[in-house]
């Protein structure tokens, strides 16, 4: 089984987890994962769910983020050389460019572009959705289905993969591939999407107020991760515990029937690890250990995170403040400090956290 991932950026974020956990549990159930790395189409840009082209990165870019990427899958996929015992489940890490990177146009039209039919292609919904909204589709993204069904070929070839993985906006390009190979090779090639992540208010998955939920703790530091997860609605907790955690679902089942203070237990049971308690007690017992940020993370962060939480939310405040992300501002007296201090709403703005003071004030209030 194969899934691709762009290196559009240094980190994937919280949105692409579910395609990892997809991954993970597959894996644990004897198949091989083989983690395709898009060094080749991220040169193209894929335009499946976007309104404009994305911006074009330099070959130098794509690579440095492919390296960053790669890392985050080493959290919670097994691979070949991981531990002296070989098995027939260790993924493997491949990149696209390796193939495309050599591809000679004119070969490339006359061997493949003729299975593919504008007629068709103009069929699949993310061109579609593109097209309603008035929105230009360059002819470079329009060749990125190409590329994929391609690549899905060529790690059939090589690989001897016959099931691809990815998103539900995904679903026209995995198809292409099915048909490519079945076309071509005589291959009987699968397709798996799992629909795109939203919250119980509609929002894409990975998306806050404060941008994206990033995978790299130098973009985003565990505490912060963590605090992502403590921070879920209610609707989305026990959805959120079948998908991204490990907890069984034994445990789980009985979650569902709690009720009230109970339910913010099981919230809380997403990203922490609740200490022995008798489900039949109003009173749960519970200790800060988030499951989601040991997952990505490690657990030996954690006992920072549960010092700043102490420090933080416990009346007591004993602990420290070592897990939160620091500003540190030059500020100038003649401008902002007075008798009585620094105004938080100008602390706000120097830190470049808000444009104007108005928009300090709605982020105080809420």
């Amino acid at each position: 089984m194969n899934e691709g991932f762009d290196a559009t950026a240094s980190s994937l974020h919280v949105g692409s987890l579910l395609q990892i956990m997809i991954l993970r549990n597959l894996q644990k159930a004897g198949h091989k994962p083989i983690i395709l790395i898009g060094g080749g189409t991220t040169k193209v840009g894929d335009p499946s769910g976007k309104d404009e082209s994305r911006q074009l990165l330099t070959e130098e870019t794509i690579d440095s983020n492919a390296k960053s990427i790669s890392q985050i899958f080493k959290k919670y996929i097994a691979f070949e050389g991981d531990s002296n015992t070989k098995k027939p489940s260790d993924a493997i890490m491949v990149n696209n460019a390796d193939w495309l990177n050599n591809i000679n146009y004119l070969e490339f039209l006359r061997d493949y572009g003729r299975y593919f039919t504008i007629n068709r292609m103009l069929n699949f919904e993310s061109v579609k959705q593109r097209l309603a909204r008035e929105q230009p589709l360059t002819f470079l993204e329009f060749n990125y289905m190409l590329l994929q069904a391609y690549d899905f070929l060529e790690l059939s070839r090589r690989y001897d993969a016959c099931l691809q993985l990815g998103g539900s906006d995904q679903w026209g390009n995995i198809v292409s591939g099915i048909e490519l190979g079945r076309k071509i090779d005589q291959r009987q090639l699968f397709g798996l999407t799992a629909p795109l992540m939203t919250t119980a208010d509609g929002k894409k998955m990975g998306k806050t107020a404060a941008g994206a939920v990033w995978l790299n703790k130098d973009l985003l530091p565990p505490f912060e991760y963590w605090q992502f997860w403590r921070n879920i609605a209610d609707a989305d907790t026990i959805k959120f515990l079948k998908l991204f955690t490990e907890v069984s679902m034994d445990e789980i089942k009985e979650m569902e029937k709690w009720e009230g203070s109970q339910l913010n237990a099981a919230k809380i049971r997403l990203g922490i690890i609740i200490s022995p308690y008798n489900y039949h007690s109003l009173s749960i017992i519970i200790i800060i250990a988030d499951e989601a940020t040991t997952m990505l993370h490690g657990k030996e962060c954690l006992e920072e995170i549960h010092n700043t939480v102490q420090t933080l939310f416990s009346k007591s405040g004993s602990g420290n403040l070592e897990s939160l992300e620091k500003i540190s501002l030059d500020v100038e007296t003649s401008s902002l400090v007075s008798s009585a201090g620094v105004p938080v709403v100008d602390i706000l703005i120097k830190a470049n956290m808000v444009k104007s003071k108005g928009e300090a004030r709605r982020f105080i209030q809420g």
